[in-house]
């Protein structure tokens, strides 16, 4: 079974269940063929085992099953008789008549041995027929004295190799008239052909039979039990952390079970450990940061005290110094409120007063804020409502909070003579609010990095000056109301970031 490609849509072919299967049918297959050639061959051997008297015997009932059916009917063909006759002997065999006609079954007899035959029927007269020599290996006949060269004519020595084959007479009325020719075996192109069609249905039937038992005894089973480990490990994957594989079986398939399910309690505990530390880490988040807001709360006090004239340090330096710490101790009081805004979010602590919210409420209350700072810095700020998106559903005070950061970035990284805007319409069932500014813009390498916490990149946007967990609190308020946030930048062009709020 490429990687991306969905189980469901996994190609037939590169599954290792049919590539196993393709394999057991070919060497099924390969086994049957084998099994048929051999019976084949041993059909053969079977034949070549009859003993040579044993075919002496059936050559001469054959030849006189003819000379009675010759005898009862005197008129009938002779080599009629024999065709009727030799399609029920099942063994290759040939009748000799002397006019020279030569009726066979199954096989030719070797020429040499015909014409040998024809000769003796030919010549002989009523009481001297004598069996012609079988032609078997190792015999060999008597030569006449004086003679030379072979103990056969030329045409015997000629004739093709073959079977041996036996000869007996068909006499009428005491005169051999023909000969049956009846040959020991057969040879194996011969029996292929008669039972290659039989042998060919038996073996796709077992073929078939096979593969049908092997599926649904060996791979049927196999395959349930690798598609159940997939599952598993599919569902776990997907977050399902008690999924575990059946491990029944002792085989290799029970083993990589059991080695996943080992692995997925292992995995399953380090989660759990995991979710366990990361929740103790917030609550000590959050505990540390509510611990911290007491003390700097009097550090404030006593500074914003100092500042006054009854209580100012004589010396410059004495007043400056007091003014630093004032402005350190606000910077800290917004770390410390930004950190446990951001505990509360991330142990969803911080519930939502979700009301219909009007989008012009939130805007005006963002220009009340910044305006004046915008006027200051020869900025423009403006606000546009499309009809449509008049109203959004969520936390009025965490919106107009997400608004107020995002605004805030944007005036800060904006130079004189730049524009900032906010605008809210409608796309695809949900509210977009966008803030959007002419100011330095975002480089293309930071982008991915501008939403996590005490992210800090220059020019990047980023809040230089601030906590730099600005846009980190927007986005944590956006998705806890089912929403997305994103950023588009051109370098020393623009940058827009876009809530997208459901309806």
């Amino acid at each position: 079974m490429s990687s991306a490609t969905p189980a469901g849509a996994r190609r037939w072919y590169r599954s290792l269940y049919w590539r196993i299967a393709a394999g057991f049918i070919a060497f099924l297959a390969v086994m049957l063929i084998a099994q048929g050639g051999l019976f084949l061959w041993l059909s053969t051997q079977r034949d070549e085992a009859m003993p040579p008297r044993l075919l002496a015997d059936l050559t001469r009932l054959v030849a006189d099953e003819l000379t009675d059916a010759a005898a009862r009917e005197p008129g009938a063909d002779l080599a009629e008789l024999a065709r009727a006759r030799f399609a029920d002997l099942a063994r290759p065999a040939a009748l000799v008549l002397a006019d020279g006609r030569v009726v066979t079954a199954g096989l030719d007899p070797p020429l040499p041995m015909v014409a040998l035959t024809l000769e003796r029927l030919r010549a002989g007269g009523p009481d001297d027929w004598e069996d012609p020599p079988r032609m078997r290996p190792g015999r060999r006949r008597a030569r006449p004295p004086g003679s030379r060269g072979s103990e056969r004519p030329d045409s015997m020595r000629a004739g093709p190799p073959g079977p041996p084959w036996a000869t007996a007479p068909v006499r009428v009325d005491g005169r051999a008239v023909a000969a049956v020719l009846v040959a020991r075996g057969r040879p194996l192109g011969s029996v292929a052909r008669e039972l290659a069609p039989w042998l060919a249905v038996g073996l796709a039937a077992l073929l078939m039979a096979g593969t049908a038992l092997a599926s649904l005894a060996v791979f049927r089973p196999a395959q349930n039990r690798l598609r159940n480990l997939e599952d598993a490990a599919r569902r776990f994957g997907e977050g399902d952390l008690a999924a575990r594989a059946s491990e029944g079986g002792g085989d290799e398939v029970a083993s990589v079970a059991r080695a996943f399910n080992r692995m997925a309690g292992e995995a399953a505990a380090r989660e759990a450990a995991l979710v366990e530390a990361d929740r103790a880490r917030r609550q000590l988040l959050a505990d540390v940061t509510h611990e911290l807001r007491t003390p700097l709360t009097a550090i404030r006090g006593y500074a914003e005290t100092l500042t006054l004239p009854a209580f100012a340090p004589d010396s410059p330096h004495g007043r400056h110094a007091v003014h630093v710490v004032d402005v350190e101790a606000q910077r800290l009081e917004r770390l410390v409120n930004d950190l446990l805004d951001l505990a509360r979010f991330d142990a969803a602590g911080a519930p939502l007063e979700l009301a219909v919210v009007p989008v012009s409420r939130l805007f005006t209350r963002v220009v009340e804020r910044h305006g004046p700072a915008a006027t200051a810095a020869g900025l423009t700020l403006d606000t546009s409502v499309a009809p449509d998106a008049e109203t959004v559903h969520g936390d009025e005070r965490r919106l107009e909070q997400v608004l107020q950061n995002l605004t805030a970035n944007a005036l800060r990284h904006t130079p004189a003579g730049g524009h900032v805007s906010l605008a809210a319409r409608r796309d695809a069932g949900t509210v977009v609010l966008t803030v959007r500014d002419t100011g330095t813009g975002i480089d293309t390498a930071h982008l991915p990095y501008v939403f996590d916490r005490f992210y800090k990149a220059d020019p990047a946007r980023s809040d230089v000056g601030g906590t730099g967990l600005g846009l980190s609190i927007v986005k944590a308020i956006v998705e806890r109301h089912g929403g997305a946030v994103r950023v588009t930048s051109t370098p020393a062009v623009q940058t827009c970031f876009e809530v997208r709020l459901p309806d």
